[in-house]
């Protein structure tokens, strides 16, 4: 088991951060924190799923152009190649763990269709 601080692997993008809390061959899960007002690129991923678990805050996800609502304790899963992101509508940060599945787990398995941040 390859642990996170073992890693060092974390960012903090313009909308907030994340960080990698345990890594495995096929396998990751991150922490991510979205801060209050902001919101992740809209993007998809051709090689991995995720699902995502809500423990802090509230947000608003958006999956194939539909809104879900989550709150902690509640969960949204994300099919590879669906387009997504999380929202921050709140005054809270929104923490959400990720676990991400598939066969490339890297960052660069990003397609951003959309980004506030100048990033797309």
């Amino acid at each position: 088991m390859t642990l996170a601080k073992d890693l060092l692997e974390s960012a903090e993008p313009p909308w907030g951060k994340w960080e990698v809390l345990l890594s495995e061959p096929g396998y990751k899960v991150k922490r991510i924190t979205v801060n209050p007002g902001h919101k992740l690129s809209y993007q998809r991923h051709a090689n991995r799923q995720e699902h995502w678990v809500a423990v802090a805050g509230n947000g608003i996800i958006i999956l194939n152009d539909k809104e879900i609502a989550l709150q902690p304790g509640e969960a949204v899963d994300i099919p590879a190649e669906a387009a997504h992101r999380a929202i921050n509508p709140g005054d809270e940060p929104f923490i959400f763990i990720e676990v991400q599945r598939g066969s490339y787990l890297g960052e660069d398995d990003i397609v951003r269709l959309e980004d506030s941040y100048g990033r797309a």
